[in-house]
């Protein structure tokens, strides 16, 4: 819903227009009502903000309805078992998440390779912020020069440009961290980096 809400309204903002906004419920699993509603508004996309499950269902039921348009989401859909419900029908749809494999920076290609290494699989997106939020914290308890929760929280809270495999992290007033989103492009059973956004 969260997600939903910030798209609407920076989509908006930028002069794009909503034509459809309608919504489902976690374990739904005909979406046809919605879907007939959407493509009657003649879309240019969808957004499908939600979990993986629903999203590849939503996705075959909407190419099986002719809506052949792109569906968009967040990091809701990063899971192989996306690519299993959906198949297909999910070509050419889009989604932001933390990170990419595939992202060609340095660092997250050193990130790769070790985890690999160690763990003999391919990181998610989980895997690479828990790998930064161990990173920060370390950070912030060198910067504090102490390991005392106070210390450490406002350290973390003053953190400004820190390096990680998510990207460069600065915490906002509201310790919320500010950093880009890695935009990824789904084919063929899997997803690969398209673009990275800067807030």
């Amino acid at each position: 819903i969260g997600l939903s809400d910030f798209f609407k309204e920076n989509y908006e903002a930028l002069g794009g227009e909503i034509v459809a906004d309608v919504s489902y419920s976690e374990g739904d699993t005909d979406f046809g009502a919605q879907l007939t509603a959407i493509k009657s508004k003649k879309p240019e996309g969808i957004l499908v903000p939600g979990y993986y499950t629903e999203v590849g269902l939503i996705a075959r039921q909407a190419r099986k309805l002719g809506l052949e348009v792109p569906l968009l989401g967040g990091d809701g859909w990063d899971s192989p078992k996306l690519y299993e419900i959906g198949g297909e029908a999910l070509n050419g749809c889009y989604f932001s998440n933390h990170y990419s494999v595939d992202d060609p920076s340095p660092a997250i290609q050193n990130f790769v390779s070790a985890f690999k290494a160690k763990y003999q699989e391919t990181p998610d997106a989980l895997a690479a912020l828990g790998y930064d939020a161990a990173r920060l914290l370390a950070d912030a308890i060198t910067r504090a020069k102490s390991d005392k929760p106070d210390s450490i929280r406002v350290m973390l809270a003053a953190t400004e440009g820190f390096q990680g495999v998510t990207g460069t992290i600065t915490f906002d007033e509201n310790r919320n961290p500010v950093k880009p989103a890695v935009i990824l492009r789904i084919q063929d059973g899997s997803a690969s980096f398209a673009e990275s956004v800067n807030p």
